[in-house]
C-alpha cells in the first residue's frame, strides 16, 4: 500500500471543491476510503485548512467535514525539534519545510502530493503534483 503525504492545498482543494483541482483530491481520498492508499498530513495542515476556509464555510459544517476527514488521514504532530529544524532549513518557505519534515518522519513514505511542487524541490522525498499521481 502506498503511503502518501498530503499537502494543505490538496485538502483545501477537496473541501472547497476548487476546480479543476478538486477532481484529483477526490480521486485520492476515494482511494484512501477504499484502503488502497494510506494518507498522512501534518497537524498544522488541518489547522491551516480550518483557518483559511472558516471565512467561506459555516463553522459547525467545516468542523464536521474536518472531523470526517480524520477517517482517511493520519496526522503527524509538529514538535519543537521539527520547528527548530524547519527554521534552520534552507527551504524558502517555512511552512513547506515543516511539511517535508513531517513527511520524512513516516517510515517508507512514497511521496508528497502538492500543487506547489516548486517549493518542495529540496525534498529528499519524491514530490508529485496530484495530476501526475498514479494510483
Amino acid at each position: 500500500m502506498k503511503k502518501i503525504f498530503v499537502d494543505t492545498n490538496i485538502i483545501i482543494d477537496l473541501i472547497a471543491d476548487r476546480e479543476p483541482f478538486s477532481k484529483y483530491a477526490i480521486a485520492l481520498f476515494s482511494e484512501a476510503e477504499k484502503k488502497n492508499v494510506k494518507l498522512f498530513t501534518s497537524s498544522h495542515a488541518i489547522a491551516t485548512t480550518h483557518y483559511l476556509l472558516k471565512k467561506y464555510t459555516e463553522e459547525k459544517k467545516l468542523r464536521q467535514i474536518l472531523l470526517d476527514l480524520t477517517e482517511y488521514l493520519s496526522f503527524i504532530p509538529i514538535d519543537a525539534d521539527q520547528i527548530r529544524k524547519g527554521l534552520k532549513s534552507k527551504h524558502k518557505d517555512f511552512e513547506d519545510a515543516l511539511q517535508i519534515l513531517c513527511a520524512g518522519s513516516i517510515p517508507k513514505i512514497d511521496c508528497i502530493i502538492t500543487r506547489n511542487t516548486k517549493d518542495f524541490k529540496q525534498s529528499d522525498i519524491p514530490v508529485i503534483s496530484p495530476d501526475q499521481l498514479k494510483l
